[in-house]
C-alpha cells in the first residue's frame, strides 16, 4: 500500500471548448511513452469526476512526486490563444472540493498543492494555496 501525503492539482491545457475525459487524455499519455493516464482522477467541464489510474499505482503526473501523491486533473485550463487561464466551470470547482475533502479524510494527506509548486508550469491555471485559504471557493 502507498503512503500518500500530497494532492496534487493539475489542469489539462485544455480550451474551454474542449470536452474531453480521463479516455483522451489516456490516449495522449500512451502516446507519449506512458503505460496509462499519469493522473488518478479526471474533472470533466461538466463536473463530472472520472477514475483514471487506480489509486494503488503511483501516479505519472509530478516527477519525483508520484510515489506518495494522487494527481487529481480539472479539464481546461488555457484560453483559445493557448496562453494559461483560469477558466474552469462551477460544476468543476464544487467536484474538485468534494474530492479534495474526501481524499483528505481517507488518506490523511498533508499537502495539497498546484502541479506548478514542483515544476516548472503554468499548470492547473490558479493558485491552489490561494484557493484553499478561501474555503476552497472559486479563486
Amino acid at each position: 500500500i502507498r503512503n500518500i501525503d500530497t494532492i496534487i492539482i493539475h489542469c489539462a491545457a485544455t480550451k474551454p471548448s474542449m470536452d474531453i475525459g480521463a479516455a483522451e487524455i489516456d490516449r495522449w499519455h500512451r502516446a507519449r511513452g506512458f503505460f496509462g493516464i499519469g493522473y488518478h482522477y479526471v474533472i470533466r467541464r461538466d463536473g463530472k469526476l472520472e477514475e483514471g489510474r487506480p489509486i494503488e499505482q503511483a501516479g505519472a503526473h509530478a516527477q519525483g512526486h508520484n510515489a506518495n501523491s494522487i494527481g487529481i486533473c480539472l479539464v481546461g485550463g488555457i484560453n483559445d490563444n493557448g496562453k494559461p487561464q483560469n477558466n474552469f466551470t462551477d460544476a468543476q470547482w464544487i467536484t474538485l472540493k468534494s474530492l479534495v475533502t474526501s481524499l483528505v479524510h481517507k488518506y490523511k494527506a498533508r499537502k495539497i498543492i498546484g502541479h506548478n509548486e514542483v515544476s516548472n508550469k503554468a499548470c492547473p491555471s490558479f493558485s491552489v494555496s490561494k484557493w484553499l485559504k478561501n474555503d476552497m471557493n472559486k479563486v
